[in-house]
């Protein structure tokens, strides 16, 4: 299937022992050479202080990358969750801890439908903007890092609700749930021929 089982571990295990390289390993397995590339480096032992590949902790360790319900990222990391909370809503800090003040949008007036800069979010960044954001502003912390993905999930699935739930009217869709694009896709068109 999908997964490496155990069998195919302790296969790899041994190819490494012997000094084989990932793509003869892949080719013995059948597998792609990016898979067992990923496996030596994300499932190795590093008790000894280098990199071994062992069948055992290599499965251990996937096991324990698997188990779910995992903690979201923006509940165990506050200095993670009032960045990307402070961009949502559309304040930005500099280091010294002032907001920068943005464009203030036009008042609206109610008539009409509102323009996209009258709205709320007009200040505020997408998630896909502050995840790419994170990269720039903190180059070397690693745990700084948070897909558009987990923003939305923390925003929309109630049990992983790390973010202010009223920060949901500062994305550029306004809703208050996600639609997902297959549903969109479907629907019928204009015309019938």
């Amino acid at each position: 299937g999908r997964y490496l089982s155990f069998e195919e571990r302790e296969e790899i295990a041994l190819l490494r022992a012997k000094d084989k390289g990932v793509r003869e390993i892949a080719r013995e397995l059948g597998r792609d050479p990016g898979t067992i590339s990923r496996e030596l480096r994300r499932n190795a032992a590093t008790r000894s202080g280098k990199q071994e590949y062992r069948a055992l902790v290599a499965q251990w360790k996937a096991q324990q990358a698997a188990r779910r319900p995992k903690v979201a990222k923006l509940v165990t990391n506050d200095l993670l969750r009032e960045y990307v909370q402070e961009r949502l809503a559309g304040t930005v800090r500099r280091p010294d801890g002032s907001v920068v003040e943005g464009p203030t949008p036009p008042a609206w007036k109610g008539l009409n439908k509102p323009h996209r800069a009258d709205r709320r979010w007009s200040l505020a960044w997408s998630p896909e903007q502050i995840s790419h954001r994170l990269k720039i502003d903190f180059p070397d912390d690693g745990s700084m890092r948070i897909s558009h993905e987990a923003i939305y999930q923390s925003l929309f699935i109630e049990g992983r609700g790390a973010l202010k739930r009223e920060l949901v009217a500062c994305l550029r869709t306004g809703r208050a749930l996600r639609q997902p694009r297959e549903r969109s896709r479907n629907k019928p068109q204009g015309h019938v021929t």
